[in-house]
């Protein structure tokens, strides 16, 4: 054999293995399926991301989280929700995390957003106004197994927001979402398809007009609690159980995973007890009962981080906020005790208030999340974050904004990435372990 064709076969060979493991080229066998970062390889969304640096693209995408905090905040209270509706749309404003479904007979493929802090699932149809023209819609009248529910199903009464004027008719509803958007629905039912499960009869929300700029292109996928969730719509599938790894936002070429059922769930994994709100049962609140930085353990009140359902106070696991944030007392202790123990000067770059020059990162203490019955040692890679631009690195969270009157805490993406983070509703509890999410 010729030089040629050796060189030949050894191209082969290595075109062959890139496509075998090629995380874009197909799902996860079973009820898994890719968590895909909207700027990775694998996204249809990524285009506009790939020049930012890493701490840019944070900062762009935590923008959105004053929003996003004020919408938590108006769920928490059980009240119409009130917030300005912000007119226009914006080239890509989505949340963080999407997974690749199909929905109706045959299958059209959709790139959904992940949010552990909605029910009902949404996407944009055919004829929708205001939806982003980037990205094509949901054709209901070429699935064979679509229908239409009206306000006589018990559904619709299980949609927030939903309106009936008369019976019988089309079960409508409009939600905002991510704080400065809106949306108007039909309730309608569908053939969802999970990497190789099918749910039949899936109840969600065909869109057919948006305000604002934050509605993401393909739609959300809720993974709340609440009745319209897949959870819920799930039961008999998945028994109430999921977990989720969400890849670093470094990781340009590769995905996480969303694993559903008790099946291929970490066998030993340490949890802690899931409470539950009655004025919002979506949530997932967990018992967060100090923060250490370093050694120190912080002095903070307890009554600012008890869980009170009665005004929504306490901590919940967010899927869609970037970067963590506690109120502002609480944030205020944890931000001075590490100031005390990293050299300054400090400097503000965003929503991050407490900046340094990364030759002192030596000096970064790991800070710990105290949970009833578990700790959680935050890596430094979800505690830091460095410009690529500079020697500077960055405390990865910050207080609530001033301008939402909010007395919640949230543990966000940032802080979860290379965690497998597992739901088990069905035993009210909350599992974190060590994983490479990549």
């Amino acid at each position: 054999m010729d030089f040629a064709a050796i060189v030949f076969l050894l191209f082969a060979l290595i075109i062959s293995n890139t496509n075998a493991v090629d995380p874009c080229a197909s799902q996860v066998d079973g009820p898994g399926l890719s968590v895909i970062p909207i700027y990775g390889k694998c996204s249809p969304f990524v285009a506009p991301l790939r020049s930012n640096s890493l701490l840019n693209t944070v900062l762009n995408m935590a923008s959105k989280d004053p929003q996003r905090l004020k919408y938590l905040s108006a769920l928490i209270i059980q009240k119409t929700t009130s917030v300005p509706v912000a007119p226009g749309h914006q080239l890509l404003n989505i949340n963080n995390y999407v997974v690749r479904v199909k929905f109706g007979t045959p299958g059209q493929l959709l790139f959904m957003v992940l949010d552990t802090s909605n029910d009902v699932a949404w996407i944009p149809c055919s004829g929708c106004i205001g939806c982003s023209t980037t990205t094509a819609p949901f054709q209901p009248n070429t699935s064979s197994s679509f229908g239409s529910l009206d306000c006589s199903v018990p559904q619709c009464a299980q949609v927030r927001g939903f309106a009936c004027p008369t019976t019988p008719s089309t079960c409508l509803f409009n939600q905002t979402y991510g704080g400065d958007s809106s949306f108007s629905a039909n309730l309608v039912q569908d053939s969802l398809k999970l990497a190789n499960d099918v749910i039949p009869n899936f109840a969600f929300g065909c869109i057919n007009s948006i305000t604002g700029g934050s509605i993401p292109p393909q739609g959300l996928l809720g993974l709340g609690r609440g009745p319209m969730s897949l959870l819920s719509q799930s039961q008999s599938l998945y028994s109430g159980v999921f977990s989720y790894c969400l890849p670093s936002f470094r990781s340009f070429y590769f995905s996480g995973s969303l694993k559903l059922g008790p099946v291929g769930q970490p066998k030993t994994i340490k949890t802690t007890p899931l409470l539950r709100n009655p004025h919002r049962p979506s949530l997932y609140y967990v018992n967060l009962t100090g923060v250490s930085v370093g050694k120190v353990l912080v002095p903070i009140s307890p009554e600012l981080l008890a869980f009170d359902p009665s005004t929504g106070a306490g901590t919940i696991i967010d899927s869609g906020t970037v970067i963590t944030r506690f109120i502002q007392p609480i944030y205020t202790a944890i931000r001075e005790e590490f100031r005390k123990q990293v050299t300054g000067p400090f400097s503000s770059l965003g929503a991050f208030d407490t900046c340094f020059a990364s030759t002192n990162e030596e000096r970064a203490p790991a800070l710990t999340f105290h949970f009833s019955g578990l700790d959680l040692v935050l890596p430094t890679e979800n505690s830091l974050i460095h410009s690529s631009s500079g020697p500077l690195a960055c405390l990865a969270m910050a207080g609530s904004p001033d301008n939402v009157n909010s007395v919640l805490n949230v543990i966000a993406n940032l802080q979860q990435q290379n965690l497998r983070i597992l739901f088990d509703v069905a035993n009210s509890r909350l599992g974190i372990a060590r994983e490479l999410c990549n």
